[in-house]
């Protein structure tokens, strides 16, 4: 399908250059500017790196002893402390200051 057919169905169109680029640039670790998750708990650091890593709240639960109810206050707390909006700016944080590598 050619890119005037997919921008016209209303699809949005990004070369795989450009893709990879952006996906590179985002996953890289920022200059060293102190540590970002200072005021973390350890295991503040553990949910956010394992939230980083993809997996839900029930999942995080299955891996260190914690409650779900856990799980979402410590990710929750992340988010306060840090001022990330949501979840997914949360994920930037941690690849951006190295909290997690990408693969």
């Amino acid at each position: 399908m050619s890119w005037s057919r997919v921008v016209a169905g209303g699809e949005e169109l990004l070369s795989p250059g450009l893709t990879r680029r952006l996906i590179a640039r985002t996953t890289q670790p920022a200059a060293a500017n102190g540590d970002v998750f200072a005021q973390l708990t350890t295991r503040e650091r553990e949910v956010v790196a394992l939230a980083a890593q993809g997996l839900s709240s029930d999942e995080i639960t299955a891996r260190p002893v914690i409650s779900p109810a856990t799980a979402k206050t410590h990710i929750s707390h992340a988010l306060t402390i840090l001022g990330a909006r949501d979840r997914a700016q949360l994920v930037a944080l941690a690849y951006r200051h190295g909290l997690v590598e990408p693969g």
